[in-house]
């Protein structure tokens, strides 16, 4: 199997991790621009597309803002895409997206939140409960998510990367969707006004609207404490999770409960990709570059 990665920071090497423990023998490329690049072990360094031929598929983990071009340079490939989320930082997309579609290609946008366990369970248990509230909370401090790094600097912080809480954290809007559909209607606030200093938001509120019920959902950069929580209020009882402790609880009581961590969650992912997407499948599942791009639309569009 030949894999080529564009962008070969920290979300890549986790990704490469997963691909090594599923397909040891895999050869992997990483498209770089600069001949200076450092040489990761394991990983074959490019510097123009035609120096690789037969790609079973592509990671794109570059910055979001280069998304755009990234997919159309391969478009000529007609390989599978794997797409770091974000899809894509602005909505401008609809021909590209419509182009995929066109060529056949297979594509999935990564939130691998849909593969912890405790989300997991809950898609199964809260089947035929009658929901009548939901709150999202995701609250962490952005200068802690890459020690030795300069917050500042790296896309999360900066607006015109196409970074900013609303969009960085689009995982909680993603299982959602996963867990209740689409809303028929979301209304949102964005703020920076933090001690952070930071040009992209840092504080993001959304309020999602479905037929029976509204869920909440509260995003922050700045949160010392990390927390990370999902609460679905039916009308037999109330069902917690502690996306961090990978636990559920209903009524207070303790129902489920993983020593997966979030960093666990690379491989079946990797492991949905190759056996569902990467084939074709019928059975592919979900989160296609369609679907991505809906989603994005709750984040951005006015």
């Amino acid at each position: 199997m030949k894999i080529l990665f564009v962008g070969l920071g920290a979300i890549a090497r986790k990704h490469i991790k997963a691909i090594r423990q599923i397909v040891p023998d895999a050869v992997i490329y990483a498209l770089r621009r600069n001949r200076l690049s450092t040489i990761e072990e394991g990983v074959v360094n490019v510097f123009d597309l035609g120096e690789v031929s037969e790609i079973d598929f592509v990671i794109i983990s570059n910055p979001t803002s280069e998304h755009e071009s990234t997919i159309r340079t391969l478009l000529h490939l007609n390989v599978p895409l794997f797409i770091e989320k974000p899809l894509f930082h602005n909505l401008n997309q609809d021909k590209l997206v419509q182009s995929v579609l066109d060529k056949g290609i297979s594509t999935y946008v990564a939130c691998n939140l849909r593969f912890l366990d405790c989300l997991v369970f809950v898609h199964k248990f809260i089947k035929g409960k009658r929901v009548n509230e939901v709150n999202v909370y995701c609250g962490s401090y952005l200068p802690n998510w890459r020690p030795n790094v300069d917050f500042r600097k790296v896309y999360s912080a900066n607006k015109e990367m196409g970074g900013g809480v609303h969009i960085d954290l689009i995982h909680e809007i993603d299982y959602l969707v996963w867990l209740f559909g689409f809303p028929k209607l979301t209304k949102k606030e964005f703020s920076n006004v933090s001690s952070l200093n930071i040009s992209a938001y840092d504080y993001a509120n959304y309020l999602m609207l479905y037929d029976d019920f509204a869920a909440n959902i509260v995003l922050n950069y700045y949160r010392r404490s990390p927390r990370r929580s999902l609460e679905i209020i039916c009308e037999e009882g109330e069902c917690t999770v502690d996306l961090l402790k990978n636990e559920v609880r209903w009524n207070g009581e303790l129902i489920f409960s993983s020593k997966q961590t979030i960093v666990d969650t690379y491989q079946p992912q990797m492991e949905f990709f190759i056996q569902n997407v990467m084939q074709r499948s019928k059975e592919k599942g979900f989160n296609d570059i369609v679907e991505a791009y809906n989603i994005l639309k709750i984040c951005l569009e006015d």
